[in-house]
């Protein structure tokens, strides 16, 4: 067998969902269904973003960005994790397996960054409004972004560089339906401690620091407001409540999958279905619902397309 980077294994062998034919009917049907929302939701958020000039504020703009990095990070997996389903032999190569996970912990940390911005926009909206449209100008939003994408590479190849010349000649089962940092090191040939706590600390420990620091972020938000204003306080709360629960969907399953001491084959599909088919498809539900101007966007677009096939 040819070696890949000193390696004897040219392929990975991947768990299944399930095992019943009921199951994977089942699991195929929610799986699809999911992927379609999460297309057409997060593709209707940017395009309705795009095209309304009312929405070109920063807000919108990162808004517009984080429907883009879930959609990106949820076609990483759900599309494999459905086609292997009714897969007999759930293999995958040692280069698209490399390929998955570095894209995986792009997708995530930009998103992680992403985060931060926008409770930054909220920060600055809330307690500094006389200073937000010099503060959160375009060209910080930009910058914004831009670091966001950058941090995002640096996070993957930081732990990329190290998994992709490890000497692979053992087992080659990767204990899990798709391809992540913490499983494969383990299959290496070698003692990979001291690469494993590199890798906990990178996507563990930050996304855990990342999570509080957000989580007290906004409980200051609230509390500046409070001192303020209580009138504004339910306003500021309901504006808030959108940004935490988007926050905590997000970071809860990356603490459980790369810091749990403990982890179990039940927890860690549980937690990796959460990050890549329910998050990606609750966000653009939680930022339209909760939001009015993007509900009236949204109506004004409805308007447009339909007076659009009314035209001759």
């Amino acid at each position: 067998m040819d070696k890949v980077n000193g390696s004897v294994i040219t392929e990975f062998v991947l768990l299944g969902l399930a095992q019943s034919l009921g199951m994977q009917v089942f699991l195929f049907l929610f799986l699809s269904l999911f992927y379609v929302g999460i297309i057409l939701g997060n593709l209707f958020i940017m395009l309705t973003v795009i095209l309304d000039s009312h929405l070109h504020s920063p807000m919108y703009i990162l808004l517009a960005n984080l429907s883009l990095i879930d959609l990106g990070l949820s076609s990483t997996t759900v599309p494999r994790m459905i086609s292997d389903l009714f897969s007999g032999c759930k293999i995958i190569s040692f280069h698209n397996c490399m390929i998955q996970m570095f894209f995986i912990h792009v997708m995530g940390g930009v998103e992680m960054v992403l985060l931060i911005a926008m409770a930054y926009d909220r920060y600055t909206a809330i307690c500094k409004p006389l200073h937000y449209l010099t503060t959160m100008n375009p060209q910080m939003c930009m910058l914004l972004i831009m670091a966001a994408w950058i941090i995002g590479v640096i996070h993957a190849v930081s732990q990329f560089v190290f998994v992709i010349n490890l000497p692979f000649c053992g087992p080659n089962n990767v204990g899990s339906f798709y391809c992540d940092f913490p499983r494969v090191i383990k299959l290496a040939c070698m003692d990979t401690y001291r690469l494993e706590f590199v890798v906990t600390a990178n996507s563990g420990f930050i996304s855990m620091g990342t999570f509080f620091f957000l989580i007290v972020s906004y409980i200051f938000i609230l509390i500046t407001v409070r001192q303020h204003s209580s009138k504004d306080l339910s306003k500021a709360f309901i504006t808030l409540s959108a940004h935490i629960t988007v926050v905590v969907l997000f970071f809860t399953p990356c603490m459980f999958l790369y810091v749990w001491p403990f982890p179990t084959k039940s927890m860690d599909t549980f937690f990796a279905i959460v990050d890549f088919v329910i998050t990606p498809v609750l966000n653009p539900a939680i930022y339209t619902l909760r939001n009015r101007d993007m509900k009236v966007a949204m109506r004004r677009l409805s308007r447009q397309v339909v007076s659009s096939r009314e035209m001759p």
